[in-house]
């Protein structure tokens, strides 16, 4: 009745997250909002904007560092970014960015390629928090010393404090790894085929969806991507038994690296 309340009244559908993470989720978002029950929890994001806008917050996982997972990019550096490299110009979406680190860490791997000013790179998510906080680039600094040996171990070509500037606990990334990226709403849930990529990256977002979601969202990332395009998946998610698995080979199994080698578009509906 909650899922189909919020469904209704502010058109986000949560019915096909995964059991265990939604009751986990609406039981952490109850106590915040500090009421006993999920009915009294149902009229208050009924009656009021700002506790529901409390509760999408708890429902968005944004879990994400400056190259998560490094050895992730190092093949993307090393398999996908010469390709791309052919193309005049190309479009990069993320897909669930969250608060857009991952977003960064692509701009500065692009930068030090030479290959940035050809680039695109479409961050999206539905949290829009989220996608305020990936659009001033500034952080907490309490875990840069994580994020530079990430970016080291990952094949950093520079020097990683060069790429942002850093006071009061904050660090700043420069403007120019911002300058062609685009931070936009899109719900993977419930929205449509998102232009025709080069590259897609949803990385740890369908581990939350159970299979009947998961199939949806794999059949719409492969419908936004272009021929040969590649599309990279989170390192506990995979195109195995799904029903677009034979219109893609695999560049990286270990890193969930995907190239798409087959046109035919797959109906979308749950």
């Amino acid at each position: 009745m909650l899922l189909e309340g919020i469904r209704g009244r502010y058109g986000y559908d949560f019915t096909h997250y995964s059991r265990a993470s939604l009751k986990r989720r609406i039981r952490h978002a109850r106590q915040n909002i500090g009421v006993e029950s999920y009915t009294a929890l149902l009229d208050r994001l009924f009656h009021d904007e700002r506790s529901f806008d409390s509760f999408l917050r708890t429902m968005s996982i944004s879990v994400t560092e400056m190259f998560r997972d490094p050895l992730f990019y190092r093949a993307i550096r090393e398999e996908i970014i010469p390709v791309l490299k052919t193309y005049p110009f190309v479009k990069i979406w993320h897909a669930g960015c969250a608060t857009g680190e991952e977003v960064y860490s692509m701009a500065i791997m692009l930068h030090e390629e030479g290959f940035l000013d050809r680039a695109r790179i479409y961050a999206t998510d539905f949290n829009q928090h989220s996608l305020a906080t990936g659009q001033t680039g500034v952080y907490s600094a309490k875990n840069i010393d994580l994020w530079a040996e990430n970016y080291y171990t990952a094949g950093g070509t520079g020097t990683f404090n060069d790429y942002y500037s850093d006071s009061y606990g904050l660090v700043k990334f420069r403007d120019y790894l911002r300058k062609n990226v685009m931070f936009s709403y899109h719900n993977l849930v419930s929205d449509g085929v998102f232009g025709e990529m080069n590259l897609i990256c949803c990385r740890n977002v369908m581990i939350y969806f159970d299979k009947t979601l998961q199939s949806r969202v794999l059949t719409l990332l492969s419908n936004s991507l272009r021929h040969g395009g590649f599309l990279c998946l989170g390192n506990k998610e995979t195109l195995n038994f799904s029903a677009v698995q034979s219109m893609f080979d695999a560049v990286s199994k270990k890193q969930r690296v995907y190239r798409k080698v087959s046109d035919i578009n797959v109906d979308t509906a749950l």
